[in-house]
């Protein structure tokens, strides 16, 4: 029996990240709750119960201080939800140690891309057809992976729509927890949801993500945007370590 006291631990870190940045919430949580013992296809679906409220404080707190793009939010949600369903679907037919490694690499992908100077990354808003594009990609991934997207989604704003990091971090939060409902819908399903470990990690999620949104306002953008990358790079590097 995992401790829920230790999964609750998980939660609150992961939370603290999710509130700063706006993603991460799955995609930390996965790797670091099938290294404490969970069965893959469980630590990749458990998370998704609590990433939906701690998504939704975390934009409510970003929205008070008007750091949510509406009408990205609003197309997002149109595109992704969609093609999460899709990816989601298609989970079932992919091992779960494939989806823990696809996870760490995309990580390291984007972790790579973000930890770039602002200074040679291109902020400016792209076509809306390559938004639309990128978005239904994130939808499938996050799908597929069984995460709200937010580690897909805030590079994204940041890089093809040229938004800020606060404004993408509670743009991505808000996004994320509504394409998390049709994939938790479809995981839970297909049976790989385990709600004792769902439970233990909300406990410690849901503080650790208004925490997190609180604290964010307090740092400087350039430098989070670059701290984030470094973050994920870190993260999935060690993590693919420990797979290899």
């Amino acid at each position: 029996m995992i401790d829920p006291a230790g999964l609750a631990g998980i939660g609150a870190g992961v939370g603290v990240v999710y509130g700063a940045f706006g993603a991460g919430a799955s995609a930390f949580a996965t790797p670091l709750l099938a290294l404490a013992g969970v069965p893959p296809l469980v630590a990749i679906a458990s998370p998704l119960p609590a990433t939906i409220p701690a998504g939704l404080a975390g934009a409510w707190s970003y929205r008070r201080e008007g750091a949510v793009a509406t009408k990205v939010a609003r197309r997002a949600v149109l595109v992704g939800i969609p093609t999460a369903v899709a990816g989601a679907l298609c989970s079932n037919a992919v091992p779960g140690s494939v989806l823990l490694a696809l996870s760490a690499l995309v990580l390291l992908v984007l972790g790579l891309r973000m930890s770039v100077p602002s200074s040679k990354v291109v902020t400016r808003p792209h076509h809306d057809l390559v938004i639309t594009a990128a978005v239904a990609g994130t939808g499938f991934a996050a799908g597929l992976l069984a995460n709200g997207g937010g580690f897909l989604l805030v590079p994204v704003f940041l890089l093809v729509a040229g938004l800020g990091i606060r404004t993408a971090a509670g743009t991505s939060l808000l996004v994320a927890a509504a394409m998390t409902v049709p994939t938790l819908a479809t995981h839970w399903a297909l049976g790989h949801v385990d709600w004792s470990v769902a439970i233990a990690f909300a406990v410690g999620l849901l503080p650790g993500t208004v925490a997190g949104s609180r604290l964010v306002r307090r740092l400087p953008e350039a430098p989070s945007q670059r701290a984030f990358g470094a973050v994920l790079l870190v993260f999935a590097a060690w993590y693919l370590l420990r797979l290899s």
